[in-house]
């Protein structure tokens, strides 16, 4: 396979790279998955004209807004976004990433028509969140109890959900119910869209330890939503949830964001002192940052497999496992390692005189915990790994 860039897709990445230096501040260097540390009135305005320049879904078929980009064309876009740390592909991120494909996969077409274009043109309407952990249900989704019954042309929704991302900014759910409690575990269960303006719904913060205001619980009280809003089949939302995770899980392999901060700790490197002597001359400092990039350039080439296996019409399993896993904590050891190198000062914040890197590996190395969560659990996906990439026994 030739990895190298067509002149159309080094046309992108230039592209890309002029508005990034035009739209954002000087000496930007901002990895904040969410915007949840964003001035949020600046990534709804960038979100607004990334969308008018069809890029915030430039890897949906044209026939939903999307421009039909190719998957390759699909990594370049979201490594070079990811590279300049542009916030406003992160607006409700599970709507572009995730809940948009899904919907596009498994909704109707009047669910299409309603929710697809608000994502696509980077409207207030297009934020999402995504309604799956509950306090007792995390890594296993299956045991979820946020009852979704039916009542005439409506479900009547009990229940709460926990860790979600955005809900406080987001106008839709995507919520996974149990619309039939006495099926087996796996059966029984539902994807329903929510309006989060329903009334009977509670969203209440989680204050993270940065003072940060990100993730939610989101408490459902004889909740009433049109049964319209059910994706796919009564009680088969497993298949839908499994789905959804596997695109979510492809993302992982994203290292965009990677790059750029071992091309500014090689920088550091070069330019700070140890000893009367460049730290770059340091042969610990040399071996940790050789042997991360080595890292990033095996999580590069996986993205690379991925976006091959989708031109044929796949998403494996297992290869969104090993993406997932690879490319989040080879994120978190990036992050580590650059924390050792700066020393102390690497956990001050952007606003701080003294932070180095403008502050940007503390909010970096926040997110790369929660990396090994979102979406299954890394321990999960070696289990995935393991049983369905192996074919080893389950114990």
């Amino acid at each position: 396979m030739d990895f190298r860039f067509t002149e159309k897709q080094e046309a992108l990445r230039r592209e890309i790279a002029e508005f990034a230096k035009k739209e954002l501040p000087p000496d930007w260097l901002s990895f904040d998955s969410f915007g949840d540390t964003t001035d949020w009135a600046f990534v709804m305005y960038l979100a607004k004209k990334l969308g008018k320049k069809g890029w915030l879904v430039r890897h949906w078929p044209k026939e939903y807004g999307g421009g039909g980009a190719s998957a390759f064309e699909k990594l370049i876009f979201g490594d070079e976004i990811a590279y300049w740390g542009i916030p406003g592909t992160k607006m409700g991120a599970s709507g572009t990433a995730w809940v948009g494909p899904s919907i596009i996969l498994f909704g109707t077409e009047e669910q299409k028509a309603k929710y697809l274009p608000p994502i696509a043109e980077g409207e207030p309407d297009g934020i999402w969140c995504t309604g799956y952990s509950e306090p007792d249900a995390g890594t296993d989704l299956a045991v979820v109890k946020t009852r979704a019954a039916r009542d005439g042309d409506d479900y009547v929704i009990n229940g709460m959900k926990v860790w979600q991302s955005m809900a406080h900014h987001a106008r839709w759910c995507w919520l996974l119910v149990r619309t039939h409690p006495d099926l087996p575990r796996h059966k029984g269960l539902s994807i329903i869209i929510v309006d989060m303006e329903s009334p009977g719904i509670t969203v209440r913060p989680i204050i993270d330890f940065r003072g940060a205001h990100m993730l939610n619980e989101i408490f459902f009280d004889d909740v009433r939503v049109p049964a319209t809003n059910l994706v796919g089949e009564e009680n088969g939302g497993w298949n839908v949830v499994m789905g959804a995770l596997n695109i979510e899980r492809t993302a992982g392999a994203c290292t965009g964001d990677s790059k750029r901060i071992l091309e500014e700790l090689v920088n550091y490197a070069k330019g700070a002192q140890q000893d009367g002597k460049p730290l770059s001359k340091n042969p610990l400092v040399r071996n940790r940052l050789a042997n991360i990039a080595v890292e990033i350039e095996a999580v590069r080439l996986l993205a690379y497999k991925i976006a091959w296996t989708e031109t044929k019409g796949q998403i494996s399993p297992v290869d969104a496992s090993v993406a997932k896993v690879l490319g989040t904590e080879s994120r978190q050891r990036l992050v580590t390692a650059g924390m050792e190198i700066l020393g102390p000062a690497s956990q001050l914040r952007p606003a701080s005189k003294r932070a180095k890197l403008r502050g940007a590996l503390i909010d970096m190395q926040f997110m790369s915990f929660i990396g090994r969560f979102g979406g299954g659990t890394n321990e999960i996906q070696r289990n995935i790994i393991a049983w369905m990439g192996l074919g080893l026994p389950k114990a």
